[in-house]
């Protein structure tokens, strides 16, 4: 009963972080007290790691540039593939670090000013690791969906908008 509690509390906290503990004590058929004790639990635990506000930049007119990053690396030892995410996950520009199974081997979601920034970032940076044997960049032209929210507009008659 109580890991399905969890789970209920972390599927509405992931959805809105901004719900209180006595709103989510109602949508589970809980008191306010166990919900605050459980999230208290989940963040000590590093279950929850943080709490996050999804913002539609290009609505706000930002002129930040957003690119993916495969980089196929050769790992040495072991425990390979994380010393490189380590050296990888330790510069501010880069927002998300995943190890992927397919033709590369890391996906890297990194924000920059401009396409240069990020280009020389990628050739300064991530290339020049001794391990990274190749990268290839993809610019994020629209973001129609992000984290299950819908981003795309739609004109009235029901036709999407697509603006660059």
């Amino acid at each position: 009963m109580e890991q399905d509690l969890r789970r209920q509390v972390l599927n509405i906290l992931e959805k809105n972080s901004r719900l209180s503990p006595a709103e989510i004590a109602v949508m589970t058929g809980t008191d306010e007290q166990t919900v605050a004790d459980m999230i208290s639990a989940l963040e000590k635990e590093g279950i929850i790691c943080g709490y996050h506000t999804l913002i539609n930049w290009d609505k706000e007119n930002d002129d930040s540039v957003t690119a993916l990053i495969e980089l196929k690396v050769t790992p040495q030892g072991g425990d390979g593939y994380n010393k490189i995410a380590e050296q990888i996950y330790q510069y501010p520009q880069v927002e998300t670090l995943y190890l992927m199974s397919g033709a590369y081997d890391f996906l890297v979601l990194l924000r920059g000013k401009s396409i240069k920034d990020i280009s020389l970032f990628v050739s300064e940076n991530l290339a020049s690791i001794e391990e990274v044997q190749s990268t290839a960049t993809y610019f994020t032209l629209t973001k129609y969906k992000e984290q299950g929210v819908n981003l795309a507009r739609k004109k009235q008659d029901g036709r999407m908008v697509i603006t660059l």
